[in-house]
């Protein structure tokens, strides 16, 4: 199952794919904002956040106007929603929205038994960052595997060089992440990383040993971002001074083919592009859509004979 992405449709281990393979039809995310922060933000998210976050702090549009106060109608409304455009009767919970682990354990042991206990769902995914996971909330997320299919956190590591995480403000570094990954797998718990492509003074050699990086930890799954500069955030201001430039997509396409080409086999692509609003996106401008960029993907690796672990992934 885990190797079978090399003759389908995609030469690389797609989520959708990977979901349908495990579950037998597509399988959806429910995502909601349980009102958590960020060490970034503080507790009431009113401090500024990395340098690429608004206040947002990078949660899905479709969840912008969920009461967080109100977990169970933000689950029931998506999964009407779902239900309803798609025929969904298959869901994963996925506490999207800021540091999904920003609480103490008995804090977070509420909220996520009342995700769960909403309705049957088949996962649990709880997003975070490396410097708020610890022994103990790892711990109690594996808890969670007696009663799911699976347990992931998607942890934002966006570089594995710590200048570049000092440049844009993430206030932990690359040894933080080794330490949550760490403690995760000891809890049974499958890892995805978060990685931006394209952040200031990173061009195609850092990205690539960001994979590089991942690559030699067999991370579980991986989420590309193209960079994306957010209006109401610092890099906006230093991205109108011209102090770096973004990415087009055509730069990002060989970006993601090079890095595909790195991972191993059993590593999930969860992601190759980003969503930011075009209300809130100031650049690039001028890119492909999801689908569009996706099917371009695909045809760039089959004309250059490029596929998942193609290169040093094994």
């Amino acid at each position: 199952m885990l190797y079978s992405f090399i003759v389908t449709k995609f030469p690389f281990n797609a989520y959708s794919t990977y979901l349908r393979e495990r579950y037998g039809e597509r399988t959806y995310r429910i995502g909601v904002d349980a009102g958590f922060s960020c060490p970034n933000r503080g507790p009431d998210r009113s401090r500024g956040g990395c340098r690429f976050c608004d206040e947002s702090g990078s949660r899905a549009a479709y969840i912008a106007d969920y009461d967080a106060a109100d977990l169970a109608g933000q689950i029931e409304r998506s999964r009407e929603a779902l239900s309803r455009r798609y025929g969904a009767s298959q869901f994963i919970l996925y506490f999207q929205a800021f540091s999904s682990t920003y609480a103490p354990a008995e804090r977070l042991r509420e909220i996520y038994d009342a995700g769960l206990a909403t309705m049957p769902f088949r996962e649990l995914i709880v997003s975070t960052r490396p410097d708020c996971v610890d022994a103990e909330n790892a711990e109690l997320l594996g808890s969670y595997r007696d009663g799911l299919s699976d347990v992931w956190v998607e942890l934002g590591l966006q570089s594995a060089h710590d200048e570049t995480l000092r440049r844009v403000g993430r206030g932990h570094d690359v040894a933080a992440f080794d330490a949550a990954l760490s403690h995760l797998r000891a809890a049974g718990v499958k890892v995805a990383a978060h990685v931006i492509f394209g952040l200031p003074g990173e061009g195609p050699e850092k990205i690539q040993e960001t994979v590089r990086f991942l690559a030699e930890r067999r991370i579980d799954g991986i989420k590309i971002h193209n960079m994306h500069v957010v209006e109401g955030t610092p890099l906006a201001d230093e991205y109108r001074r011209g102090e770096f430039e973004v990415p087009g997509p055509e730069e990002h396409l060989r970006n993601v083919a090079a890095a595909l080409e790195l991972l191993p086999r059993e590593t999930v692509v969860m992601r190759i592009t980003s969503d930011t609003g075009e209300e809130r996106l100031l650049a690039p401008r001028e890119f492909w859509g999801k689908q569009e960029f996706r099917r371009r993907l695909v045809e760039y690796m089959r004309e250059h004979d490029m596929y998942q672990a193609g290169g040093n992934g094994q």
